[in-house]
Parts: structure tokens; sequence; C-alpha cells
């Protein structure tokens, strides 16, 4: 038996490194809400530690197309003790959670040691993400991108100066927060600005911000991927979403198949390929030996005009260490298709109202 956890709040716990971190209220709500969510990948036997079984229990009721998926069992955070899973699989490792986890009387043999935690979160560093970036354009040279590890006010200005426009990102954040777009011009001549604090705070907190040019963004996509004890690293499928302010906002669940072809649209189906093994590939070495589960790779689609017409490739945004909502949309995918139409397709939402968050799924 496999024990799940769905905790989202897992970029902000790496960010602050605290065991004993508490998460912002929404960040809780949203972990409070949909504890449940793990349901579309366990397998039959399996659990899901929720906050409250009964809630999770009507969430389930209302949900006519998960009904019928597999019958897993929900477990509340104050009867893990005594529990002797096969192993562990959260939304993400980190102090926090491994924290709780032991606190809840879960057995020590069980969980990641502190180094593996620590590993995580090095590897979570957004200049991993740099890393492969750079290797990516190395392998695809059709591709665009940059990125810069800056760890002054004089190593920002000085890149923002080529630049003009740029898009400065803290090295641990969650989506959507700990990024800030400006330009060269913003950083230079208001040093009392929201987005100078903002700098001066992270380099004292983290000890340096990513920078990269501002890119005309078309679309957002991703690839995600799985990476096994061996530390081969096997692409799992597309994941195409929508973002709002740099959050998410919602997945379009649709075959592989269909996917491809919303892509290919742009870019050439065989560059789309190629960038798939070759993140398999650069991976492995990265990350082998040192991680083990799911990860996701944000690309994007960009245009130096106004047109959509000629996009290029931008191979690697992010690196997301840890399960995301594009293996949610894919295991939701396997779930409402079993027959693999390519003309079915949903929009899978995460919605908040009434103060609550839901997850929706509506056909299109």
């Amino acid at each position: 038996m496999t024990l799940h956890i769905f905790n989202p709040e897992h970029d902000l716990a790496l960010a602050s490194a605290l065991p004993n971190f508490t998460a912002p209220h929404a960040g809780r709500q949203l972990h409070h809400d949909l504890a449940w969510l793990p349901l579309l990948w366990a397998k039959e036997g399996d659990a899901v530690v929720v906050d409250d079984v009964a809630l999770s229990k009507k969430a389930l009721s209302k949900r006519q197309w998960l009904k019928k998926h597999v019958h897993v069992d929900f477990v509340d955070w104050r009867n893990l003790a005594g529990m002797n899973p096969h192993r562990i699989d959260p939304w993400g490792w980190d102090a926090a959670l491994r924290w709780r986890l032991m606190r809840s009387g879960v057995a020590e043999h069980l969980l990641p040691t502190d180094t593996d935690i620590d590993h995580i979160r090095q590897l979570s560093h957004r200049r991993t993400a740099m890393t492969l970036l750079h290797q990516l354009r190395a392998d695809l040279p059709d591709t665009i991108g940059i990125q810069h590890e800056c760890s002054t006010i004089d190593d920002v200005l000085t890149q923002a100066e080529v630049y003009g426009r740029v898009v400065l990102k803290a090295p641990w954040s969650s989506s959507g927060r700990g990024v800030r777009f400006c330009t060269f011009t913003d950083l230079s001549t208001d040093a009392s600005s929201s987005v100078v604090g903002w700098l001066h705070n992270t380099l004292e907190r983290q000890g340096s911000v990513m920078l990269e040019p501002y890119y005309n963004k078309v679309k957002d996509f991703g690839m995600e991927f799985l990476c096994d004890a061996a530390g081969q690293v096997s692409c799992l499928g597309l994941s195409l979403f929508h973002t709002q302010n740099g959050a998410y906002t919602g997945n379009l669940i649709a075959t592989e198949r269909a996917k491809e072809s919303v892509i290919t649209r742009y870019v050439p189906a065989d560059l789309l390929e190629k960038t798939k093994e070759m993140v398999c590939r650069r991976a492995s070495v990265l990350l082998g030996g040192k991680y083990r589960g799911p990860f996701g790779v944000d690309m994007m689609l960009c245009s130096s005009q106004a047109s959509a017409r000629a996009l290029s490739l931008h191979p690697c945004v992010e690196l997301n260490l840890r399960r995301t909502m594009g293996h949610a949309a894919l295991a939701v995918s396997a779930i409402v298709n079993r027959q693999h139409d390519d003309d079915l397709r949903h929009v899978m939402r995460i919605d908040y109202e009434n103060n609550n968050y839901k997850l929706r799924l509506k056909r299109i």
C-alpha cells in the first residue's frame, strides 16, 4: 500500500527550509479542500491522507466520473501512527512534511533523511532549471532561452541593461509567486520602488535571483516526467495549461495525439520529439541518484512579433521537482477517456468560490 499526500504548499516550504513551516492561509485552504486529489493517481488499496475524511468522501460523491475508478481509503493525520505503508508518495518532499509525518507517528525509516531532503531542496533551486536549459539549447539549436543567476544588485543591473525588459525570479518560490517583470529603467531610476525592495529582500534571504529576458509568450505548455530509482527518466505526456499572472488556472484534458496536434501547428513534430528525448537524457544525469519521483518541465512558444505564425520553442522555463497539475491532468485523462478518443476533450480547472477551492471538469 502506498500512502499519498497532497501538499501544494511544498514550494513555499522548500523556500523556508524550516521543519516547523506554516503555510499562508491560501496554501492551507488548498491543502484542506483538495486533499483527496491523489485519488486520481492512486492504485487499488492505497490510502490518501486528508484533513477531513467526511469532506473528502463528500467531494468524491459529487464526481460521478471518479466513483468507479479505484477503492482508496482516506485517513486523517491523527490516525497515521502504526500504519506501515510500502512507501509514502507526497506531492513533494520537504523538511516541513517530513517533520509533520514524524510528529504524527510515522516511522522514521519510511521517510527520506534530512540529507535526502537537502538534496531535493538544492536541486529545486532555479539554477538547476538554468543548467538544464543551457544543456537543451546546446542539444536543440533551433530553440531559444537564456537565464542568469545574479548574486548582487550590480549583477542584476548589468544584465538588465543588456536586455532592457527582464523577468526576475526568486530561486525558490511557488507558481505565480516570487516572479517580477520589470525594465532596466525600473531598477536603475527608483531605488524605493516595490520591485527594488523585493530584489533586496530576495538577495538577502535566498542569496541570489534568477534573471532572464522578457519573451513574447504565445502559449504555455509542458512535459511531465518520472525519474525512477535507477535514475532513468521517462516522459509521461504533454501538459497544455493556462496561467493568469503566472498562477495556474487550468489544463486541457485530451489524448497525447490531440495535444501534440496543438503544439505542432507552430513547431515541427521532430523538434517536439527531440526535446522529449533530450530532457530524458539530461535530467537522468542531473537527477539520477538524488531524486526519485515525478517532475515537470514548463515550456513556452514565443514570438518576436505580434503575429503568432512563426514561433520559437523555449524548452525549459521552469523545472518543477515534484508532482504537478500536469500529472493530475494526465491521470484524469486516463480515467475519463479510456477509449483514447481524439475528439473527446475537457478543461480541468481549480476555482475558488464561497471560500473553498474546487476542482472542476468540463467537456468542450
